[in-house]
């Protein structure tokens, strides 16, 4: 055996140990060996949102209400602004179709070149 075959059998070996550590770790947890780099993201969004939900619990309704109050005049301003924007996204939007239509138009109209 040539040190050259050696050293491909050590390749083969070492990506062959490393494709099965790659899946035995995916199925420690509620992880998809089909997918799964998008089974991690849901697990990861899933402890996410338990960590969201432990620190509401801490959040008293007093404080909440205290938050509100204080914060109610800048909240409802990025409200109308969120509405204005979502108005203004769908006018663009169909600004865009048009301008297509018409542009399809003038390329019937100019014909090949």
């Amino acid at each position: 055996m040539t040190p050259l075959e050696a050293a491909l059998i050590v390749i083969i070996v070492a990506i062959l140990l490393f494709l099965i550590y790659y899946y035995w770790r995916g199925t420690k947890g509620e992880v998809s060996l089909s997918r799964p780099v998008e089974s991690r993201v849901d697990e990861y969004l899933d402890r996410r949102f338990e960590l969201m939900i432990d620190e509401w619990s801490l959040v008293s309704r007093t404080k909440l209400q205290s938050f509100r109050d204080a914060k109610e005049e800048i909240l409802t301003k990025d409200e109308t602004r969120v509405a204005a924007l979502k108005d203004f996204r769908e006018e663009m939007s169909e600004n865009l179709v048009r301008m297509e239509g018409r542009l399809d138009a003038l390329e019937k109209q100019i014909g090949p070149k």
